[in-house]
């Protein structure tokens, strides 16, 4: 990456906080959240700027949205394999139903309109995930002050781990900041539902729960008990519209999220099965060697939201039993607690399968930062107060430069990517290529088959007697009688 590029980010990106924070201590918080807003946006779609695809997650999500663009209710890794494919292999199989599908659907639509290349499909987690810091501000604003949510916005606008799954650079990727997201949005709507005790955003906060588990599946139900308590807090609703409400929410969550189980256990039932049983795995299973002990989450967070989130976290448990009646704060425990313990006891462990409680740390960790400044100190301990301010602001910042990295000169467009996009066979008909270590970035960028190991000279022969047009990347060990055949393209791409 150029150097200059880094600059231009790092001055623009000083110049829209600085102006954010002016503007928010002048009590002008519209102006100063846009400003949030924009400054998040720009260190995003920075990061969203690596002109190839990442490895693990993101490059399986891209091909499959590719193929939904052709058809949207067929989701697809290997469009046409011509090899022989275990379904249970979700690296390489044919119909693949190992994700939910309303993020690939929106990474599809977003293809369909900029194209098929890495920004559009970064481009719904990048929108998205930045709509959030807005969420953020008006739940944080809710339970307490604009001023404290500004704050709250201001550490998910600059959170390193979201803005990397934001750009795909990490594991898990795009499904989860949907998620997030719709688990935010759902519980912006329970708030409005209270605040204008007008059905329709109880509706939309039961459309906002059926997307998030089309994103990411059942934890999404975790805003049930967070909402019941927010219309508790409310005072406004008797237990019978109380009862009736829910059942709203649960009603129009099983008729968003519904179908779309019931269709791929009608039209592709072995895949959708074995899917099932993996998903319960993840509980009980370590799988694909991601694992660690109990307290893996809680090690996390000093990674994800800065070394001293335990001592907002401590804070606020004991902040809520000293005033157990307040339900608000009850809710943001659930939030946190509930996930956090769940997915503690789960054998497969990843650090953005909590990603979805962000929010409600931002928020916490923006309460203890006012508790503390207000606290009254004597003048020898002053410093410690005034340590600890700096730290709670300055780890978050240190670490979201770690993770968007602007100053790393790594290559963001990389010889392999190059290579895939100028194949001048790209387009063969039934074309398949061979022998090459990136199949699925290959599918992407192409319009062949390709497999990472080379066949035997028997199935390369059928093949072509079947009339496919043959490539085999020249690797340096082709053996000598694949490079005597005949009918076979050999090219040398750099890997």
């Amino acid at each position: 990456m150029n150097l200059s590029y880094s600059v231009v980010l790092s001055v623009l990106c000083l110049l829209i906080y600085f102006f954010a924070w002016k503007r928010a201590s002048r009590n002008d918080y519209t102006i100063s959240l846009i400003l949030l807003m924009l400054g998040g946006i720009v260190l995003r779609l920075y990061t969203a700027a690596d002109l190839y695809l990442h490895p693990w997650d993101e490059r399986y999500h891209a091909l499959v949205a590719k193929h939904l663009m052709s058809h949207p209710l067929l989701p697809t890794l290997y469009e046409h394999p011509v090899l022989p494919f275990d379904y249970t292999s979700w690296t390489s199989n044919h119909v693949w139903v190992h994700k939910q599908p309303l993020p690939l659907w929106t990474m599809a639509i977003s293809m369909s309109v900029f194209g098929v290349n890495e920004l559009a499909l970064r481009l719904p987690s990048v929108v998205l995930s930045t709509i959030g810091i807005g969420l953020t501000f008006f739940i944080a604003s809710y339970i307490f002050s604009k001023k404290l949510a500004w704050l709250a916005a201001f550490f998910f606008s600059i959170n390193g781990l979201i803005i990397e799954l934001s750009a795909g650079r990490v594991a898990t990727d795009h499904p989860d900041i949907f998620f997030m997201f719709f688990i935010e949005l759902a519980i912006v709507f329970s708030i409005l539902f209270v605040q204008k005790q007008r059905n329709a955003f109880n509706l939309l906060a039961g459309l906002s729960i059926g997307a998030a588990i089309l994103s990411k599946w059942l934890p999404a139900l975790i805003v049930l008990p967070v909402w019941l308590l927010i219309v508790l807090d409310s005072k406004r609703f008797t237990h019978k519209a109380i009862a009736i409400q829910l059942s709203v929410i649960l009603v129009t969550i099983l008729l968003v999220a519904l179908p779309w189980q019931l269709y791929i256990y009608q039209y592709f039932p072995a895949e959708a099965a074995w899917e099932a049983s993996f998903n319960i795995k993840h509980i009980t299973t370590v799988l694909d060697e991601r694992t660690g002990s109990f307290w893996y989450f809680l090690d996390q967070i000093r990674i994800n939201y800065g070394e001293l989130i335990y001592l907002p976290l401590i804070w606020f448990i004991w902040k809520y039993f000293k005033d157990s009646q307040n339900k608000k704060y009850l809710a943001l425990l659930i939030w946190i607690c509930i996930p956090l313990i769940f997915f503690s006891l789960a054998k497969t462990k990843m650090q953005a399968y909590i990603l979805f409680i962000s929010p409600a740390l931002f928020i916490i960790t923006a309460a203890f930062f006012f508790e503390i400044k207000e606290w009254d100190v004597p003048q020898n301990k002053k410093w410690l107060k005034t340590a600890i301010l700096l730290l709670l602001i300055a780890l978050p910042v240190r670490y979201c430069i770690e993770r968007v990295k602007p100053f790393d000169m790594t290559n963001r467009n990389p010889d392999w990517a190059q290579d895939l996009k100028s194949f001048k066979n790209n387009k063969s008909p039934q074309g398949v290529l061979f022998n090459y270590p990136r199949p699925i970035e290959a599918m992407f960028y192409t319009q062949l088959t390709v497999y990472p190991d080379l066949p035997d000279h028997h199935t390369l022969k059928q093949l072509t007697e079947r009339g496919y047009t043959i490539f085999i990347n020249d690797n340096g060990k082709l053996p000598a009688d694949i490079q005597q055949m005949g009918n076979l393209n050999i090219v040398k791409l750099r890997e």
